[in-house]
C-alpha cells in the first residue's frame, strides 16, 4: 500500500513537472526578452517546480497597476513645470529621442562640474547642504549610518534647525546593512524619510529585485548632483575602495532632477511636497538633459539611447561601467560600430566586488576582443563610475550600469551632456581612466584556465537573472 501511494505521488509529481514545462513555454516568451527567456526556460526545464516558484517571485519585471496609475497622476501634477521647461531653448536634434524616452527636454544655460574625488564630493554636498535655505532632497540607493552617512545627516540636521525641509528617499535593499540605523539617524535629524520600493505582500510589491538605483542630491531646487556615488564610506567593502563620477549642476536642468525626485516621492507617499517647480535661472553654457528610466517608462531608456548612439557614431565611443552584461542589440551595435571604423573602448574594473556578476561579464570579453573592441581593466580601485562619451558630442553621466539589471529592473537616472565643452571634460576623465588601466589582449585572455572559462559560461547562462 505504501509503495503504491509512493508510486502514485511520483507519477503525479512527474506529470506536474511536464505541465509546468509546457505552460511556461507559452508564458515566459511573451513577457521577457529573448536572453531572459532562454535562461528562464533552461532553469524551468531542469528544475520545473523550484523554477516556476522563482519565476512567480521575480520573473515579471512589471510594477502593479496601482503604481502605474500613481505614476500618471504624478506626471499630470508636474505638467505645468514640464511645459515651462519646454520653453527653454533646446540644443541639437540628438536630444529628441531622449526626450521621448524619459519625458524631459534638453535645456541650455547650465553649469556643469564633474567631480572625481570621492571625499571631495561629500565635502561639496555637505557644503551645499549647509548653505540650504528652503529644502534638501536626497534620493539614493545606499544611505549608510557610517562616518560618511553621519556627516551628511549632521548637515541635514543643521539645515532643519535653520528652517529647511529635508526629504530623503533610500532604497531598502541597497541600504539593508545600515537601514535601521540610517532611518533612526535621519529621523533624529528631523528629515522626512521613506523607503523606495518597499516590500509589501498585500500591495502587490512582492519583488525585491526591482530597485530604485538612482542617485540625486538636490539643494533649494538650484543645485543638483547626479552620478554613481552613494552616501557611504568609499571602502565600505573590506579591501575595496570605490572610485566614482558625479556631476554637480546648476541651471534649468535642475528642475528636471527635482521633477524626478518628486515623482518618486509621490509614488511612495501619494504626497507632492511641491508641484509648481520653479525653473532655475541660466547658470552657464552647458546643454544638458535628464533621462530617467525604469519600469514606469515604455522602453528601456538608457539601453535604447546607447544602442542608437552607437549606430550613429562615426569616430569614437568610450563606455565606462563596473558591471557589463549587455543584451544582444547592444553587442551588435558595438560590433557594427567597429566594422564601420569607429574606435570603441570599454573601461571596466579589474577589482571585483561581485564574483558571479564578474564571471558573467568576463564571458563577453573574447567576443568583444575578437570584434576589435578595446577592453581596459582599471587597476587598484573599484571603478564604480558609469559614463559614456560619443564623438565628442554626447556625454552620459549617471547611475545606470551597462547590464541587464539596469536596463530592465532598476529605476535609473542619467544626465546627458550635449555641448562639446562638457563632453570634452568627460573625455579627459575617461582618458585618465585608460592611462590607469591595463589593456586586455586577446592572446593573453585566451590563455586563461579551462575551469575559469567553464565558470564564465555557466554564469553567462544565468546573466539575465542576475
Amino acid at each position: 500500500m505504501t509503495i503504491s501511494l509512493f508510486s502514485q505521488s511520483s507519477t503525479l509529481y512527474y506529470a506536474c513537472e511536464w505541465l509546468v514545462r509546457i505552460a511556461m513555454l507559452l508564458i515566459v516568451p511573451s513577457r521577457r526578452t529573448p536572453e531572459a527567456t532562454r535562461s528562464w526556460l533552461l532553469l524551468i526545464f531542469f528544475l520545473p517546480i523550484p523554477g516556476v516558484l522563482l519565476y512567480l517571485a521575480i520573473g515579471r519585471p512589471r510594477f502593479p497597476a496601482w503604481r502605474a496609475q500613481r505614476f500618471e497622476r504624478a506626471k499630470a501634477a508636474l505638467a505645468p513645470a514640464a511645459a515651462r521647461l519646454q520653453s527653454v531653448p533646446t540644443p541639437c536634434d540628438a536630444a529628441v529621442l531622449a526626450a521621448r524616452l524619459g519625458g524631459q527636454p534638453a535645456v541650455s544655460g547650465n553649469g556643469v562640474e564633474l567631480l572625481t574625488d570621492y571625499d571631495r564630493t561629500i565635502d561639496r554636498v555637505v557644503q551645499d547642504i549647509d548653505n540650504a535655505r528652503k529644502h534638501v532632497r536626497i534620493l539614493v540607493y545606499i544611505f549608510a549610518d557610517d562616518a560618511t552617512g553621519r556627516r551628511v545627516a549632521a548637515a541635514l540636521a543643521r539645515a532643519v534647525q535653520r528652517g529647511a525641509i529635508v526629504h530623503v528617499l533610500m532604497d531598502p535593499v541597497g541600504s539593508h546593512r545600515w537601514l535601521k540605523g540610517s532611518l533612526t539617524l535621519l529621523r533624529g535629524a528631523g528629515a522626512h524619510v521613506r523607503e523606495a520600493l518597499p516590500f509589501h505582500w498585500l500591495r502587490g510589491r512582492t519583488r525585491r529585485d526591482m530597485r530604485n538605483h538612482r542617485k540625486l542630491f538636490l539643494i533649494d531646487g538650484e543645485i543638483g548632483y547626479a552620478g554613481s556615488q552613494n552616501i557611504v564610506d568609499k571602502n565600505f567593502r573590506p579591501g575595496v575602495e570605490n572610485r566614482e563620477l558625479v556631476a554637480r549642476v546648476t541651471g534649468p536642468v535642475v528642475a528636471e532632477m527635482t521633477a524626478t525626485f518628486l515623482t518618486d516621492w509621490f509614488l511612495e507617499t501619494e504626497t507632492m511636497p511641491e508641484s509648481d517647480i520653479a525653473v532655475p535661472p541660466l547658470a552657464g553654457t552647458a546643454e544638458a538633459q535628464l533621462l530617467p528610466s525604469g519600469a514606469n517608462y515604455p522602453l528601456e531608456g538608457f539601453q535604447t539611447l546607447l544602442a542608437w548612439q552607437l549606430q550613429r557614431a562615426v569616430q569614437r565611443v568610450i563606455i565606462t561601467s563596473p558591471y557589463f552584461i549587455p543584451d544582444e542589440p547592444l553587442l551588435c551595435a558595438m560590433r557594427t560600430a567597429v566594422m564601420r571604423g569607429v574606435e570603441v573602448d570599454l573601461i571596466v574594473s579589474a577589482v571585483v566586488d561581485q564574483p558571479l556578476v564578474s564571471l558573467a561579464q568576463r564571458s563577453y570579453y573574447d567576443d568583444l576582443l575578437r570584434s576589435g573592441i578595446n577592453v581596459h581593466l582599471f587597476r587598484q580601485y573599484l571603478l564604480h563610475a558609469k559614463n559614456v562619451s560619443i564623438d565628442g558630442e554626447l556625454g552620459i553621466v549617471g547611475s545606470s550600469n551597462v547590464d541587464l539589471r539596469s536596463f530592465q529592473l532598476n529605476e535609473e537616472v542619467s544626465l546627458l551632456l550635449h555641448d562639446r565643452a562638457s563632453v570634452g571634460a568627460l573625455e579627459a576623465i575617461q582618458t585618465d581612466y585608460i592611462a590607469h588601466s591595463d589593456r586586455l589582449s586577446r592572446e593573453s585572455w585566451q590563455r586563461r584556465p579551462l575551469t575559469r572559462k567553464l565558470a564564465e559560461n555557466i554564469a553567462r547562462l544565468l546573466s539575465p537573472l542576475l
